[in-house]
């Protein structure tokens, strides 16, 4: 395959529904007490009956005008809405290439399989009509699954009306009959209504179901998107983890064939129940604050059964509910907890007082009401690491060590992959059935280097050295400010501000000596003592945060940007303690002042003039359920290092952003107001967007946007350019050097073979990994009258990877998006209101 790069330079549950245990349709419940039997302030006793029929294992349903293939267990993770969106082919300037010429080729191996697939491949689909009608599913599934027409042949029925075959019936209406076990006489008539090419939506979807099917014959488990092996662990007993090995596979149309992408992934599993969990908590915190504390930690988190291999997302907790408690089976007898768990998987419950964990189910066909899970603390196992295990450095290491691979072991792991489904009669079968075939093969795709001005780095992927001796780019005096440490931490902070006075005279930063102030050691004192002595002509505050209380930093945050609007910094009293590291900590810190001031610290060559750069995330609101948080982050200036930030917070918990008109005019007018005329051109890169979600940004954002810039008075309207952000992508890239692969040189760009026909697409690589195997960052520009080259959108992309000041170094993506990001987890986690716009000309959320 030939191609080019380049290297330029929580919530809580509450509400009502079904309860449904594991395995069983109903689910009822009476109080008892024990020594976590705490009251939760509701005490309901009745029993509520699931609705509607469960699904088959593995169901399709299929129109003319929209295509959903399902299969319970989990998404396939291919994004099916999206296929139907052609939007290259409204672009002229890239409607016949969209490939960049510029760059040194070179040979690139990816992770992309191509299927053998006969040239004339097709997938029937037929519609399915019995007579009389049957109402079961499971009846209409087994008439047709048994009829000796389809025995013994690859066939898929959805348990309703659609029916997939590899091979076209003789006539296009044919008629079956059959007999039910009662001695009925069915009539069966199928109906041809599709005949689907490979490419379709809908063969798409087919195969990646194939696909699951394949991956369990490898007796591998589905756990969320992506399949594992429970029974080849990797074992991390120092920090009591377990990591699942396993793979995320998806199949989808590529420029010029359909291709099986195939990536490695693990699952990081703790060896510690919910039950030790709550018995430690318990133990360490006070009983009347325990039940609080509990839904805290817990609620929101994805736990595990081991007994079945399930995820579940804890919703609540109900208190009140124990394992001596019955809920009803599906034969209407009573059974207990404690019962069912022996009895279903032989497991024996040691502590029948332990409240039961309650998880909200997705909702079926024909389900109205959410259906809700009873699930005993004792068999489930948390999942993921949380904040206090990734701020262990020890065991971050050892967990990088075993998940971050190198590119040649993570060849190798495909390549096994490959040789299983090979080896594994039954898995290939499953291809061969529905004629297809799976073989590996390669890639060749591609690259100068862009200087930083003003900072010249020897190292062009970090020059946080070079900071230290060169002038940033223009930043104001630092003279009126404040910090606020508690007694003990009295000596570091004086430490910390000689430090910071000694590297900011280097870089040009002019920085007073502070006023300090002392408080107790309390979250109340801190928020108590800025309210006495802040003031609007103070510049900045700098607390240092005697621990990691997130209450502590919460309540400093939301006074300095809700009610006394001023740029701040904390620092935790544990990273001071390092007098070795206070040199290089003081730097960082200092940079990060600088632009809360306002300041501008480097910069990059940008041809275009009268250009204004957009940054859009969009992320849930962590204490509001049903409530996301709009980041909105524009240039002001033509080199773009100076930044205009809005922030929305909108009831709807959807993904989609319905503040951008407001949002654009406020940057606008911010622009015009710097620079004394409306900007040439405006390109938004827009981040937060997940899979399915293409139509709606191009069918109700991008609207947004032109409606302000078709406004824009003077008769002028700048020029627009949208395009999409995807930090996780399942494409991999290497390079081969010496007989191994490596990763790819920063800035390579793939933007043939391996990207969509109908899209304006392209792969970024920005960043260098120094462990394991480089993520790629994937653009898909989906509106475009500025009629950019696809070189000029590319170089563009890739030297706003340079323009982060809050790392001194390369980043994955555009910068704009960046602080877009980093706003919306400021407000998501800790305000949880608007900012005060009087911050919006300074990077405060850094």
């Amino acid at each position: 395959m030939s191609g080019r790069a380049r290297a330029k330079a929580r919530g809580v549950y509450r509400g009502e529904g079904t309860l449904e245990q594991p395995g069983s349709p109903r689910a009822g419940y009476s109080g008892s007490s024990g020594p976590l039997a705490l009251e939760s302030g509701r005490d309901d006793g009745s029993s509520h009956t699931r609705a509607g029929n469960s699904p088959p294992k593995f169901g399709f349903s299929a129109g003319s005008a929209g295509y959903k293939v399902m299969d319970r267990g989990g998404k396939i993770r291919c994004n099916f809405s999206d296929m139907g969106v052609n939007t290259r082919e409204k672009m002229e300037h890239v409607r016949d290439s969209k490939t960049g010429s510029s760059g040194i080729p070179v040979k690139v191996v990816t992770n992309l399989f191509g299927l053998s697939m006969p040239r004339e491949w097709q997938l029937y689909q037929y519609h399915v009509k019995f007579n009389p009608e049957l109402e079961s599913k499971r009846l209409k599934a087994a008439l047709v699954y048994n009829h000796p027409v389809f025995k013994g042949k690859p066939v898929v029925f959805d348990g309703v009306s659609t029916l997939f075959l590899a091979h076209k019936q003789e006539n296009e209406v044919t008629e079956l009959f059959c007999e039910t076990q009662r001695g009925e006489t069915v009539k069966i008539i199928i109906t041809l209504t599709h005949q689907l090419q490979s490419s379709s939506p809908v063969s798409i979807q087919f195969l990646n179901v194939t696909f699951k099917k394949v991956l369990k014959k490898l007796s591998m488990h589905q756990i969320g998107q992506n399949f594992y092996s429970p029974s080849d662990p990797v074992e991390i007993p120092q920090h009591k983890l377990t990591l699942w090995p396993g793979f995320a596979v998806s199949v989808g149309q590529y420029e010029n064939r359909v291709m099986v992408c195939a990536d490695v992934s693990h699952k990081v599993l703790r060896n510690e129940s919910v039950l030790e969990f709550m018995t430690s908590l318990y133990q360490n915190v006070d009983r009347a604050r325990f039940p609080e504390m509990c839904e805290k930690e817990l609620v929101g988190l994805i736990v595990l059964t081991r007994y079945n291999n399930k995820t579940y997302r804890i919703d609540d907790i109900e208190w009140s509910v124990k394992a001596t408690d019955s809920f009803e089976k599906r034969d209407g007898t009573q059974i207990t907890y404690e019962q069912y768990y022996k009895q279903q998987y032989d497991l024996v419950l040691t502590d029948l007082n332990q409240p039961m964990l309650v998880s909200e189910l997705k909702k079926g066909r024909n389900i109205d009401k959410p259906r809700v899970v009873h699930l005993v603390p004792e068999l489930c196992y948390m999942t993921g690491l949380s904040s206090r295990a990734k701020s262990n450095f020890h065991l971050m290491k050892d967990l990088a060590q075993e998940m971050h691979l190198s590119p040649e072991t993570r060849h190798q792991r495909l390549s096994r992959l490959a040789d299983n489904i090979q080896r594994n009669k039954d898995a290939r079968l499953e291809l061969e059935n529905w004629d297809c075939k799976k073989n590996p093969f390669t890639n060749e795709f591609a690259f100068p280097l862009f200087l930083i001005l003003q900072c010249m780095p020897m190292n062009a992927g970090d020059w946080l050295r070079d900071m230290r001796n060169m002038k940033i780019i223009r930043v104001a005096r630092l003279e009126n400010w404040m910090v606020v440490c508690t007694h003990r931490n009295m000596d570091m902070t004086h430490d910390l501000v000689n430090c910071l006075r000694r590297v900011g005279g280097p870089m040009g930063f002019h920085i007073e000596y502070p006023r300090v102030v002392q408080v107790p050691d309390s979250p109340l004192a801190f928020v108590r003592v800025l309210q006495q002595n802040v003031n609007p002509e103070q510049q900045l505050v700098l607390c240092v945060l005697p621990s990691d209380q997130k209450d502590c930093y919460d309540s400093v945050k939301k006074f300095v940007s809700l009610e006394q609007p001023i740029p701040s910094q904390c620092v935790l009293a544990r990273t001071l303690s390092k007098q070795r590291m206070m040199m290089s900590v003081a730097t960082k810190m200092a940079l990060q002042i600088a632009c809360k001031l306002g300041g501008e610290l480097w910069a990059v060559e940008i041809p275009l003039k009268s250009l204004m750069v957009v940054g859009i995330d969009v992320n849930k609101d962590a204490v509001a359920k049903g409530t996301s948080v709009v980041g909105f982050v524009a240039s002001t200036n033509a080199s773009i290092t100076r930044w205009y930030s809005h922030c929305v917070i909108q009831k709807a918990g959807t993904m989609t952003a319905d503040c951008l008109k407001v949002c654009m005019e406020g940057a606008i007018n911010k622009w015009q107001t710097c620079n004394g005329e409306l900007p040439a051109r405006v390109i938004v890169y827009r981040d937060g967007i997940g899979n399915g979600q293409l139509r709606m940004v191009v069918d109700y954002e991008v609207p947004q946007l032109l409606s302000v810039l078709n406004e824009c008075s003077g008769g002028f309207r700048p020029k627009l350019s949208v395009v999409i952000v995807r930090k996780q992508t399942l494409c991999r890239f290497f390079t081969e050097a010496n007989r191994n692969l490596q990763n790819p040189p920063v800035g390579t760009v793939i933007d043939t073979e391996a990207t969509r026909p109908e899209w304006y697409d392209f792969f970024l690589i920005s960043q260098n990994a120094r462990q394991g195997s480089v993520n790629p960052t994937y653009y898909n520009v989906i509106y475009d009258d500025n009629g950019l080259k696809p070189d000029h959108m590319q170089r563009l992309t890739y030297k706003l990877c340079h323009l982060y000041f809050n790392w001194t170094g390369l980043i994955r993506v555009p910068a704009p998006c960046q602080y877009a990001s980093k706003l919306t987890f400021l407000v998501g986690q800790s305000i949880h209101r608007e900012p005060s716009l009087e911050l919006a000309d300074k990077l405060y959320y850094l």
